[in-house]
């Protein structure tokens, strides 16, 4: 009995220390594992049709909805990349998706589509200032005229200030998250 129990308790040192070393480490398959890749076709063609790094909206999704369709956020997005109807409607109206119903946007296709696009949309916004890609990703986040807010009180080619924390953090997640899929998958 006591034999069992030491080799119980050397594989369960054995089993700490290999987590240890994975966490410690984060070996591809382990971050692939943690941050998951779904949509690729999806996202590559949308993030090449909107000259954006599929990197960039691999993170977004992931931050906005972990890669969930069917994820509804309470202030009411939908999808993939949490899409509130409004927006995608006025994406729907620009780009000639004149069927387009609230419901589409569960569908994973039509939601990287329609996010891709604004994220796009925001970026070319905001191209102009040091900040663009942040700027971009805030308003992605906390809406174009919060962001405008703060581009104008900060002054033309400023610093930004973001004082919404959540925001601040959201960024920051798409960066990090960015930069593992680019390691993790090889995504540009």
């Amino acid at each position: 009995m006591r034999r069992a129990l030491a080799y119980l308790l050397l594989g369960l040192i054995g089993l700490a220390g290999f987590g240890v070393y994975v966490v410690g480490t984060e070996p591809d398959w382990y971050l692939q594992l943690r941050y998951p890749l779904h949509y690729e076709t999806i996202i590559d063609a949308h993030a090449d049709n909107y000259g954006l790094p599929p990197s960039l909206v691999a993170s977004v999704i992931f931050a906005e909805s972990g890669f969930d369709p069917q994820a509804e956020s309470s202030a009411g997005a939908i999808g993939l990349m949490q899409l509130l109807p409004d927006t995608a409607q006025g994406i729907a109206d620009h780009t000639g998706g004149g069927n387009y119903t609230t419901a589409d946007l569960y569908d994973p296709e039509l939601n990287i589509r329609y996010g891709a696009y604004y994220l796009a949309r925001m970026q070319r916004k905001y191209s102009d200032h040091p900040q663009s890609l942040d700027l971009a990703l805030a308003a992605y986040n906390a809406g174009q005229g919060n962001v405008d807010r703060w581009v104008a009180e900060a002054g033309a080619g400023q610093p930004v200030r973001i004082p919404f924390r959540e925001t601040r953090n959201y960024i920051r997640k798409v960066h990090d998250v960015q930069d593992i899929y680019r390691s993790a998958y090889g995504l540009r």
